[in-house]
Order: structure tokens, then sequence, then C-alpha cells
């Protein structure tokens, strides 16, 4: 069977406003495919409500608000190349726009505040085959793309990473000039910057040595903790997004959360400062354990 290619790096192709880049194929300035129209890339996407009617007087107690997937399409696409090379520059378009099962990136620069992404996949497709084709021009194509995540996020992906709290070793004796209070201790605290508007869900991996590790959102109180010890080199990967819990990439632990730990899912990261500290069982206090945070700034 033969292997797939790796696809570009995230936004690696996109330099300039006006490009897209979906997978390995861009489009806009510089290249074979010019659009026109963005459509559903800056709307707010369809929200579920979920506020109930009063019985017993006008309005309603509001509730909820939950988004759909966001819908982008770009339209009004226009290809052009020399009549000889138009069947390979459309045959690239179309093997970039193939139904896919997996979500792939979408990064669309527009104006001066830089790229964003989504993770998307091509459910439309259309390539006018009219006069113009056989002559190297093609009007009013278009491509269009459902995002499960309707939220849209930076393209770097942030990583803020801390060890178990130690106190500082203090003066070293015999005493000498100047003076070493030695190297500061750890808090093990975490100050994480969501510069964007929306809610966004991290990855926190918890690296042994070290016995039921914890985060905990100073701010809220809601923590992270798995009852269950970790070696050198273990490494507990939790994704907030997806709501799983893995061990070393393949041993599911969501078994392992204590009955102070939330829901996976609704531990996320507000716009925003906030602060996290992470914890162990009293005697883990190994400088090797640490906790990592990924995330990405998320937008509306």
């Amino acid at each position: 069977m033969p292997v797939a290619a790796p696809l570009a790096a995230v936004g690696a192709l996109v330099t300039q406003p006006g490009h897209v880049q979906y997978g390995d194929l861009l489009l806009g300035p510089g290249t074979p495919y010019r659009w026109r129209t963005l459509t559903g890339w800056g709307d707010l996407p369809a929200l579920d409500s979920g506020s109930v009617q009063r019985a017993d007087a006008h309005g309603a107690f509001p509730g909820l608000l939950l988004a759909q997937s966001r819908t982008i399409g770009v339209d009004g696409l226009v290809v052009r190349a020399p009549a000889a090379q138009i069947g390979e520059v459309v045959g690239r378009l179309e093997a970039g726009t193939v139904p896919r099962v997996d979500e792939i990136p979408l990064v669309v620069w527009v104006d001066e505040r830089g790229p964003l992404l989504v993770y998307a996949r091509a459910t439309r497709r259309a390539v006018p085959t009219t006069a113009g084709y056989r002559l190297g021009t093609i009007t009013g194509a278009a491509i269009e793309w459902v995002a499960s995540d309707p939220r849209r996020y930076a393209v770097a992906e942030q990583t803020l990473t801390a060890s178990l709290p130690a106190s500082e070793p203090g003066l070293a004796w015999p005493l000498a000039w100047p003076l070493d209070y030695g190297a500061p201790g750890s808090t093990g605290r975490l100050t994480v910057a969501n510069t964007g508007t929306a809610a966004t869900h991290p990855v926190v991996e918890f690296r042994g040595p070290v016995t039921a590790p914890s985060l905990v959102n100073v701010d809220t109180g809601d923590a992270l903790e798995y009852d269950l010890p970790l070696a050198a080199g273990d490494v507990l990967v939790v994704d907030t997004g997806a709501g799983t819990v893995t061990l070393n990439g393949t041993a599911s632990r969501l078994s392992t959360a204590t009955s102070r730990s939330v829901p996976e899912q609704t531990f996320t990261i507000p716009p925003g400062t906030t602060t996290f500290m992470f914890r162990a069982a009293p005697g883990s206090t190994d400088p090797a354990a640490s906790v990592a945070v990924r995330y990405r700034a998320a937008y509306w």
C-alpha cells in the first residue's frame, strides 16, 4: 500500500493576506487559484440556545449558547494556467479537496491581524467546465469546508511547563561574598494567557516520577487529578478537547480520575490570564516530575 505524503506544516505556505492553505493546497496571491469572496470565516456560527421560556412571566430563563459547526466557503474562484497545463492545475485542486475521514488544518490570512486556523474537511467543490476551460481560464469555481469545532485558533501553539513545588536551598556555608542563595525554588505555578475571545481546550502532559498528579485552576478551583503513579519516563496525556486520558500514548487511564477531578471536556482556558498550580500526593517531591500545558489562543 502506498504511503501518503505528509501534509505541509500548519500554515507553512501562508505568507501574506489573501492566502488560504488547506493541507498542501494553497489558494490566493501567487498561485493559479484566486478567490473573490470568503464566507463564514468572520461570521458568528449558528448557536443552539438552552434558554427556557418562563411559564409565569415575560421572557425566558437564559441558558447555555452552544455553537454549531462553522461552514467556510471560497466563492468566485478563478483558476488560471497555460492551456496545456490546465488539467494538471485542476487536478491539484481536485486532489486537495477530496472527501476525508479526518479534519486537517485550514489556515486563512485575511488582514493585518495575521492568520488563524480551523480544522475542517472539504464538503463541496465546483469547477465549471465552460469554453474558458480549454483556454486556460476557469471562472466561478467554489470550495466549501465544514469545521466541526467552530472556534478559530492562533497558528502558533503555546507550551508552558512547571515542576513540583520545592523550597529554595538557602545560603551556602561557609558564607562567601557575594552571598549565594542557590537556585530559586519552584512554586508549581503556571500563568497562562489566552489572547483570544473564546475558551480554549488545552492538552496537559504529566511526566513522572510522580504520584497522583493534579493541575488546579486557582481562579475556579477546577482540577484534573489522577490516582496513579507515574514512573520516570512515563507521560500521562490529558486531551481536554477530546476528553481522553492516555498513558505513554496508548493505554487509557480515564478511569483513574479522582472524585475532585472535573470532566476533562469542561477544563478550559478562558480568554485572559489564568493561573494553574501543579500538585501531587504527599511525598512526591522529585524535581524531575513536571507538567506541560499546550494550547492555542481561540477566537469566535
